[in-house]
């Protein structure tokens, strides 16, 4: 069993557990399209948020989370809105940001996809994927202690991961530096 440091700001959730992880998921897509378009589309759509004060609509969410072997994720700003809409997806608008600090100030990494399984199946028979990438189902217990499951796909657009572009945990990420104090 995997267990896992969170830096919680403002919320308190229990995190440990092996969870269904992204660790060693393919770069390739099984439908077909190349990695780089969706990359592309996220970085396009987060530009802006390069500077955190735009990303307007966003609230930190489970801290700075980090894998004792895998790295971490960073600092997840989360917007509920599009997390609990109709279950939609669009690379345009991510349900999830992801920051790492370093020198006091926040670097944008990427974005993170999120979808109940609930809200999805009522309008798909099939799981999620955005430009032809597969999501994958966190299911429950899970390692964040959220009592329904979830799709979800990471796209590391602004920070390079050597495991790939879309595996959770990125071992070039650290929460090493992380406070609660963002500038």
């Amino acid at each position: 069993m995997k267990t896992v440091r969170v830096v919680v700001l403002g919320i308190t959730v229990l995190v440990s557990g092996s969870g269904a992880g992204a660790w060693g998921q393919d770069l390739h897509s099984e439908h077909g399209a190349r990695p780089a378009a969706l990359v592309a589309a996220v970085r396009e759509a987060t530009e802006a948020f390069q500077n955190p004060a735009a990303a307007v609509g966003y609230a930190p969410f489970l801290g700075c989370v980090s894998g004792e072997q895998e790295g971490a994720m960073g600092l997840h700003l989360l917007n509920g809105a599009l997390v609990f809409d109709d279950g939609t997806l669009n690379e345009r608008q991510p349900e999830a940001l992801m920051y790492e600090m370093r020198g006091g100030r926040l670097r944008l990494l990427g974005a993170e996809f999120i979808v109940p399984v609930a809200a999805w199946h009522k309008h798909h028979d099939a799981p999620p994927a955005l430009l032809g990438q597969s999501f994958v189902l966190v299911d429950v217990p899970n390692r964040f202690g959220l009592a329904e499951p979830f799709y979800e796909l990471h796209v590391w657009a602004w920070k390079d991961n050597p495991h790939g572009t879309f595996v959770d945990w990125n071992p070039k990420v650290s929460c090493d530096g992380f406070s609660e104090n963002v500038n």
